[in-house]
């Protein structure tokens, strides 16, 4: 029975160790394969972008709204938007009647006053030949000193009326001279050529000082107005030409040429300012579009 036991533990012990060899690799795992460097690769550098983009507004030199310069009732409109004008032509006209009314009594007392000074220097030419006639008699014992002197006195009063009446003259033309002013102020006119861009006023109304009437603007030359940053600063030059391209005008490509760079950097946005103009023809381009510009961007 003991022989028994002893055998059944001998071979429950082999079964073990037979168990324990069959499941168990005692080989070791075959490390991954490390990937071989290619020698001959050269490393990649950074991709730069050649250009910046920057972008703003197409602007011309001479954009304003003109004003009235009085007060005034608006008589007569003369022209009306898309209109092509010229430097001092007519826009509108205010009433006037008042103004020429006052002209017109100023240059009366104009011509009154000249007439009144050409009647005092006569006057003058008159006393002065009674002051020599006296000299020459006072001199002959002829009349007293006092009867000369009365004469040369006489005379030189005279004189100083002369002076009176030609600084009233000179008074009189200025006051024509205002008024003459105060007329024009009720024509408005272009103060460049360029085209009515938009009209304010119509017949009738009652306008005042500074009240706006009509938006003039040039059309050419067009130029572009752009901020850079601050790492553009001695890069960008003065004529140095630029590529401009607008949305609005499909595939067209302008040339421009910088004007003027701003000698500062802003410090709120680091930028510095640049305005350039555009060159050669500017089909389809209109002030106030926005453009896009291309700035070599060098390393």
């Amino acid at each position: 029975m003991t022989n028994l036991k002893n055998a059944a533990t001998i071979l429950l012990a082999l079964a073990l160790v037979s168990l324990q060899f069959g499941c168990t690799d005692s080989r070791p795992a075959a490390a991954a394969p490390r990937p071989v460097p290619n020698a001959s690769a050269a490393p990649v550098p950074p991709t730069h972008d050649p250009f910046f983009v920057a972008s703003g507004p197409l602007i011309v030199e001479h954009q304003v709204d003109v004003a009235a310069e009085r007060n005034g009732v608006v008589a007569t409109v003369l022209a009306e938007p898309g209109l092509s004008v010229q430097t001092g032509q007519l826009l509108a006209q205010l009433d006037d009647r008042q103004p020429a009314a006052d002209l017109d009594a100023a240059r009366a007392r104009t011509r009154s006053t000249a007439a009144d000074l050409k009647n005092w220097e006569a006057e003058a030419k008159v006393l002065d030949a009674d002051a020599e006639r006296a000299r020459k008699m006072w001199e002959a014992q002829l009349i007293t000193q006092e009867q000369y002197d009365h004469a040369r006195f006489k005379a030189e009063s005279d004189q100083w009326d002369v002076k009176r009446v030609q600084e009233l003259l000179v008074n009189a033309q200025q006051t024509e001279r205002s008024l003459e002013l105060e007329l024009e102020k009720t024509r408005i006119r272009a103060p460049f050529a360029g085209i009515v861009a938009r009209r304010y006023i119509r017949a009738g109304q009652e306008v005042s000082r500074g009240d706006r009437m009509f938006w003039v603007t040039e059309t050419s030359p067009l130029r572009v107005k752009f901020t850079l940053p601050e790492r553009f600063a001695g890069k960008i030059q003065r004529g140095q030409s630029l590529e401009v391209t607008s949305p609005d005008s499909g595939d067209d490509k302008f040339t421009a040429s910088v004007l003027e760079i701003s000698p500062v950097i802003d410090p709120s946005s680091g930028t510095i300012e640049v305005l350039a103009q555009l060159l050669g023809p500017t089909k389809n381009l209109r002030p106030g579009m926005t453009t896009n510009i291309r700035v070599p961007d060098l390393p």
